[in-house]
């Protein structure tokens, strides 16, 4: 999809054939090589997720993946899926909210979330397909479009727009940061001893900050180092394909946007005029390298506490994991809007007050996901898939009272 939005775009400027081959195939490598690192990344983090639950003895319920749910709902999502992306480009075409949603893997997974909360709403057959997929073009149009000043003040690039589900966390963030940071000092203006400058290579850092949390979560876990494993290998080897994840991320970000914007301003001025492309929240990754780090500390470690405490007190009726994937991809990027708004003190307290409503959502949501997706939601959730599936359910539930 990504290299015929970029081939549609040159051809619409009348670029020559070659540079029309060259900027296709080359947005598409920046999708997959962007792809690979992410999941170099989640696949470390997953590691880490399936420990602790194994700890806690939790073990996936059936009916209550992914692949279970698919298998039962997977067409009404592909349905919705497809028109939502209609409705999203009309809304795109005709109204002030100029945002074309482009981050490929969350074309489903906003859907999925949103069939089945209305599954959970009572809904079934062509109704639960037409509303998920109304409410889906929203969110692909919305979302990026509301937080677009938080992210251009950040980046100083009001080129392109976010398309993750980061945007409720990086609101509260942003809001909280504007009146609690202090822009004078950045995060990117952290002094360091020049002994100690490789901290501010990203892929390092975060290679080190991982290898740490794995060192814990197997002293606590034992689950994450296999039989006959030493500990300090497996987290020394998590660390490096994390911060190897990181580079390879970096890369491709850098090789899709390079090919994407120039093309996709050729769509924009002559199918959707003024519209801008929403892309994945790695984008923003190198514009704040420092503050991702300094979110994902501020919010896994404000998480956790607040994770321990919920599951002491039963307040949600569900046992809730540390949410690591949400801390690292969407607190990450909350800390970045967070920094634009109040430098380093925004990143950190902005993150951190982000960090209770990750944990609210994500234990509301997977109380309310009981009977399709709630295992699913507890390792991806606390975001805003977690409030669109709420807010699928209770749309659902006034449809069905309504006899729908």
């Amino acid at each position: 999809m990504i290299a015929l939005i970029a081939m549609i775009g040159l051809i619409v400027q009348k670029k020559p054939i070659g540079e029309i081959i060259k900027g296709s195939v080359s947005a598409a490598f920046g999708m997959v090589i962007l792809t690979e690192g992410v999941n170099m990344l989640t696949g470390v983090v997953s590691a880490i997720n399936t420990a602790v639950q194994t700890k806690m003895g939790l073990s996936v319920a059936k009916g209550l993946s992914d692949a279970t749910f698919t298998a039962n709902y997977g067409g009404a999502v592909g349905m919705a899926m497809f028109l939502a992306l209609v409705i999203h480009i009309l809304i795109a075409r005709f109204t002030p909210i100029k945002s074309i949603f482009l981050t490929g893997h969350m074309l489903w997974w906003v859907p999925f979330v949103i069939v089945a909360g209305g599954v959970e709403g009572g809904l079934r057959g062509p109704v639960l397909i037409v509303v998920s997929a109304v409410l889906s073009a929203l969110y692909f149009s919305i979302a990026p479009w509301v937080m677009r000043k938080y992210v251009w003040a950040a980046t100083g690039d009001d080129s392109f727009l976010i398309g993750h589900p980061t945007t409720i966390l990086s609101l509260i963030s942003g809001f909280v940061a504007k009146r609690v940071g202090n822009k004078k000092q950045s995060t990117e203006d952290i002094k360091v001893p020049e002994a100690l400058s490789f901290f501010r290579e990203i892929s390092i850092s975060g290679g080190l900050v991982m290898f740490a949390v794995d060192i814990v979560v197997g002293l606590v876990a034992p689950a994450l180092v296999p039989k006959g494993g030493n500990l300090f290998m497996v987290s020394l080897n998590a660390g490096l394909t994390f911060g190897g994840g990181l580079l390879i991320l970096l890369y491709g970000v850098r090789l899709l946007v390079n090919q994407i914007i120039p093309a996709f301003q050729g769509i924009s001025e002559k199918l959707v005029p003024g519209a801008k492309p929403a892309f994945d929240i790695p984008i923003l990754f190198n514009y704040k390298p420092n503050a991702v780090i300094i979110g994902f500390i501020s919010a896994f470690v404000t998480s956790t506490i607040l994770v321990l405490i919920a599951n002491t007190t039963n307040v949600f009726g569900v046992v809730i994991v540390p949410l690591i994937i949400t801390s690292f991809f969407e607190c990450g990027g909350a800390a970045i809007v967070g920094e634009g708004q109040g430098g380093l003190r925004g990143a950190i307290i902005g993150t951190a007050v982000a960090s209770f409503a990750m944990v609210a959502l994500v234990g509301v949501s997977a109380a309310m996901m009981g009977g399709t997706i709630k295992n699913w939601i507890l390792i991806f959730g606390g975001n805003d898939l977690s409030l669109w599936s709420i807010i699928s359910k209770f749309v659902g539930q006034g449809l069905h009272l309504l006899g729908l």
